[in-house]
């Protein structure tokens, strides 16, 4: 019995042609981006596998894109590995609905539909109040938050040891890049997103979320689920769609949550999602910890042989 946290990509890591060759071998997987299309009205595994990039990267279409690739591979996983057994779950921003419908707090079809929603409540808040975002490299933590602090920007993420993101206006995240040197940090980088995430800019979204939640039967999950913004599990339905809501304008706590995880004991991770980007944000937070990344049919493939020898 292999007993695993699973981990799940957030915004950022999609890529196209995501999911196609898990199709192409995997009747569930079919089955499941064919559910998916359905329950959207509208064909976005056709985005997912043809792009353009500029397409799938528009927040409406990249999260529900990433919830729907990251469920189907652990379907796959479960099917393959049946003796699999997650201990707990926990995704990147919009990572934390997959994995709360990987432990049964909404159904698929519920989950896609409100993640659906949350993205274009986003997409609505970038037009609204244009804004982005930049990575601050090297430096404390105290250092980033006087930065931010200092040019009116908000912390998006804190994403592993000596990597925070910076969200607000164009202006302010200007600013910070430019000021980054000053206060210690090596360097700051501006991210390809299409606006800033994570911060008060978003407080329109946030709103409407809430609204689209309250209507959302939400049931107690089998497993714990970390919030990002509280940095551990939200305890009952009411609990966790204020998480999720307050997660909308707040910090992901991602190093905070990884370090609750593996002092609970847990010590093996599945990363399901494009890219690797969460193993490569452990080998920075817990070199001990052992991560699987699956991303597609032959890291699949790969990880349940793996996991098959225990």
């Amino acid at each position: 019995m292999s007993k695993a946290v699973l981990l799940f990509s957030g915004q950022g890591a999609q890529k196209v042609g995501m999911g196609q060759d898990l199709v192409e071998a995997y009747p569930s997987a079919k089955a499941l981006f064919e559910k998916a299309d359905q329950v959207l009205g509208r064909s976005l595994t056709d985005i997912m596998f043809n792009g353009p990039a500029e397409d799938l990267t528009r927040t409406g279409n990249c999260q529900p894109a990433l919830f729907l690739h990251g469920l189907a591979l652990l379907e796959i996983l479960r099917e393959k590995v049946p003796t699999l057994e997650p201990a707990a779950a926990a995704g990147l921003s919009l990572g934390e609905m997959t994995a709360h419908c990987a432990a049964g707090t909404f159904t698929f079809e519920e989950g896609l539909k409100l993640v659906a929603r949350r993205g274009e409540l986003m997409d609505e808040a970038c037009q609204a109040n244009p804004g982005t975002m930049a990575a601050m490299i090297g430096g404390s933590d105290q250092d980033v938050a006087r930065l931010a602090k200092d040019c009116d920007v908000d912390v998006a993420n804190l994403n592993c040891p000596g990597q925070t993101v910076l969200s607000g206006t164009e202006e302010g995240i200007n600013d910070a890049v430019s000021k980054a040197k000053e206060y210690g940090l090596r360097m700051g980088k501006k991210l390809k997103v299409a606006g800033a995430y994570h911060s008060r800019l978003m407080a329109g979204a946030q709103a409407q979320l809430g609204e689209a939640l309250a209507v959302t039967e939400l049931h107690t999950p089998k497993i714990p689920v970390i919030s990002n913004f509280l940095a551990q599990p939200a305890e009952g339905p009411d609990a966790i769609r204020a998480s999720l809501k307050d997660q909308v304008t707040g910090s992901v706590r991602w190093i905070e949550s990884i370090q609750l995880l593996r002092e609970q004991g847990h010590d093996l991770f599945i990363e399901l999602g494009p890219g690797k980007v969460l193993a490569g944000f452990m080998s920075r937070i817990d070199k001990e910890a052992r991560i699987i990344s699956i991303e597609d049919a032959a890291s699949l493939e790969a990880a349940v042989a793996q996991l098959s020898q225990g």
